[in-house]
């Protein structure tokens, strides 16, 4: 239950977040920063302005990839259609990023799972390591395309003065950066929620929608065999004999069968 309504609730929200802006022609030229470090870079970073979204307490976590030149970029966030609900709640979209040029390692590329057009532009044009980092990623959609930029710090707040810098750049490579929403970061839920919403790589594979048939399955086959079993007895009560089963009594109960469909979830639902 708790998965089919943390469903219905994405396909919402989906539709209503943006992070983006849309605009005719190619991509804007923005220009990766030069001798960037991915190893400095990794971690988690705080959103403190990004492209036109009502979400708080965004934050990016840059990690490891399974393979070299290979890294994760996990998004959490406190979503707005949620926000307006008492739920408490986490959304989590997970995203792989590869280096097409080993050469230029902070002209990234980024796909996430529901990104229908494929795979973006990540770029990293600015940042020191340990207080802010300026992101903007492209999509081209045919004649058109979509951006987003995104200024990050590694604490909760960032001084203007970084942040003004980080506009003025975004300004220079023809982004506007009147664009740019700011994300609250106080009073963001950690742990303990009623909802947590997963979006990752693995969530819409075929080994996950088999699993899910899978157990489906099993779970109208429970019901199947508990109406057999139910029936038996009726049948045995009334002709004036028990069943004698050679399984444990409980085995054949409600109870246990209820313990058993609700201990296998469908896991892969967001």
């Amino acid at each position: 239950m708790k998965t089919l309504f943390s469903l219905i609730f994405l396909v919402g929200c989906l539709a209503l977040a943006r992070a983006h802006t849309y605009h005719m022609g190619a991509c804007p030229i923005v220009e990766p920063m030069q001798g960037f470090q991915i190893n400095r870079f990794l971690g988690i970073w705080y959103v403190i302005q990004k492209t036109s979204t009502a979400s708080k307490c965004i934050t990016y976590n840059y990690t490891r990839g399974e393979e070299p030149g290979e890294y994760v970029i996990t998004q959490d966030s406190d979503h707005p259609v949620l926000g307006l609900t008492p739920l408490k709640h986490e959304y989590h979209y997970t995203g792989e990023l590869t280096v097409p040029e080993p050469s230029t390692p902070a002209r990234m590329q980024v796909r996430f799972p529901l990104s229908v057009a494929g795979s973006a532009s990540h770029v990293i044009f600015s940042t020191d390591y340990d207080n802010y980092a300026g992101i903007f990623t492209c999509q081209k959609l045919g004649f058109a395309h979509r951006q987003s930029a995104t200024i990050l710090s590694r604490r909760r707040e960032l001084d203007k003065e970084y942040v003004d810098q980080l506009r003025q750049k975004l300004s220079l490579f023809g982004v506007d950066p009147y664009d740019l929403s700011i994300i609250s970061q106080t009073g963001c839920p950690h742990g303990n929620n009623t909802l947590d919403i997963n979006v990752d790589p693995s969530t819409f594979t075929a080994e996950s929608l088999g699993n899910a048939v899978r157990k489906a399955g099993e779970k109208i086959g429970d019901g199947v065999q508990w109406v057999a079993n139910a029936s038996s007895k009726v049948y045995h009560k009334i002709a004036g004999s028990e069943e004698k089963g050679t399984t444990k009594p409980e085995e054949n109960t409600r109870g246990a069968i209820t313990r058993g469909y609700e201990t296998n979830e469908v896991e892969w639902i967001p």
